[in-house]
């Protein structure tokens, strides 16, 4: 009888212990794996806040790509030319495209978009303003798409270099760089993309055109020296015709003037003769 119990508590002792045991594996298990999940919920905030970080369109300051067109007449279009690039200098600018023929010019000048309502002002002084335009385009959101996009590449290619300092055998070396090469020539291109964006807000441009015109009527019509150079024009146009007469009538008062001149001539001497 005290042989059969000594089995029975030897058997509960083997079941106690390994009770203990499966509680300290499981314990064990639960402890590797609650650095990984503490590792994924301190990153999941991290990826909200960079999701945050990013600013919605509404929130930012407006980017805008300013530009204007303006169209002039002038007398002197080579002069109002340049003097439109020298106020395009002095505002910060600089000028562009440029053509020209004797009778107009066009001329694309950039200049710093807090300036371009007082470059405006000084090139319509240059000359009679026959249209005037101003356009904005709101690139603010296409300026947050690049910037995010922007940081997630750059991050990307970050990751790709930390692989490729790891990186043994060849053909992994190999891999990866085809993979950087890759990401780096769309970082580039989104660089060049920001670039180019960041220069439309920061520069206006201003489309000039020019068209030259003759002198005001008024101008030509009043004063004394006005009525004494119209005086004068129609002296000189009366002498014109009168010798465009005179140039007419020559060959006929030579073919019929020189006889009838000697027949009056005769004509006379004999009336004076029985006088005698």
């Amino acid at each position: 009888m005290r042989t059969r119990w000594r089995y029975v508590l030897a058997g509960a002792a083997v079941l106690l212990l390994a009770g203990c045991s499966g509680g300290t594996s499981a314990d064990s298990a639960r402890s590797a794996v609650a650095p990984a999940q503490r590792q994924e919920q301190g990153a999941a905030p991290k990826q909200g806040n960079a999701q945050a970080s990013v600013p919605e369109p509404g929130a930012t300051d407006r980017k805008l790509a300013r530009s204007a067109r303006l169209e002039l007449t002038t007398p002197k279009t080579d002069e109002v030319v340049s003097r439109a690039k020298a106020i395009a200098t002095g505002a910060g600018g600089y000028a562009g495209q440029e053509s020209a023929t004797d009778d107009s010019a066009s001329l694309t000048l950039a200049v710093p978009a807090e300036k371009l309502d007082g470059v405006l002002e000084q090139l319509g002084g240059l000359g009679q303003v026959k249209r005037r335009e101003i356009s904005a385009q709101d690139v603010t959101s296409q300026v947050v798409d690049v910037d995010a996009r922007l940081a997630t590449q750059r991050a990307s290619v970050e990751r790709i270099r930390a692989l490729l300092a790891k990186a043994q055998s060849v053909s992994e070396i190999a891999s990866v760089e085809s993979e950087l090469t890759s990401r780096q020539a769309t970082l580039e291109s989104l660089e060049r993309q920001q670039a180019s964006l960041a220069g439309k807000v920061a520069m206006a441009t201003v489309s000039l055109s020019v068209t030259k015109q003759a002198a005001a009527a008024a101008e030509e019509t009043g004063g004394f020296l006005a009525g004494l150079s119209g005086g004068w024009d129609a002296f000189v146009v009366f002498c014109s015709g009168l010798v465009r007469v005179l140039g007419v009538l020559l060959p006929f008062l030579i073919a019929f003037g020189i006889p009838a001149g000697a027949v009056f001539w005769w004509l006379r001497r004999r009336k004076a003769r029985p006088a005698e």
